[in-house]
């Protein structure tokens, strides 16, 4: 189950994704398929086929977008924050092997396409949870356990 939270600045990628999905290509994509339909035969019309699976996939993607947005939950930094990691937190952790991750923080909505985010829900993010620099934290995975150790943490603001 995803923790329904958002970065200020996840939210407004959303919401942007949303009206250049509704506002731009929706209305292209349906002239297009409008204009395939006008010429007959449908069957074998690769214009209009392509088109209207678009179609359906940006109306299922803007569907999507709208639960979310209604539902998900901005989380502003807050000065109480600092020196401990909390959501929206870019974080440096290693581990015995010397090996350094630097990632942010973030909701389940805003991990894709970012290999620099992990999602809250994530076991890092919740050994890492309230934790100091110089802390470590027992991330548990299939695996194994893994020992962390705090570098830094630090927070757009």
């Amino acid at each position: 189950m995803k923790t329904p939270l958002i970065t200020r600045q996840g939210y407004n990628d959303l919401q942007k994704e949303h009206d250049e999905l509704w506002r731009f290509e929706r209305p292209e994509v349906t002239k297009k398929v409008t204009w395939a339909a006008s010429l007959g035969d449908r069957s074998e019309n690769a214009d209009y086929q392509y088109n209207k699976k678009r179609l359906r996939e940006i109306d299922r993607r803007v569907r999507y977008l709208r639960r979310c947005l209604d539902s998900l939950k901005v989380v502003e930094y807050h000065p109480e924050q600092e020196g401990k990691v909390f959501f929206g937190a870019w974080v440096e952790v290693e581990n015995d092997e010397e090996k350094t991750l630097t990632f942010r923080i973030v909701g389940y909505d805003e991990i894709f396409n970012r290999k620099d985010y992990i999602s809250i829900d994530s076991p890092m993010a919740r050994a890492l949870l309230k934790k100091e620099v110089g802390d470590e934290a027992d991330v548990r995975t299939e695996a194994g356990t893994i020992t962390w150790y705090i570098n830094t943490i630090e927070y757009i603001k």
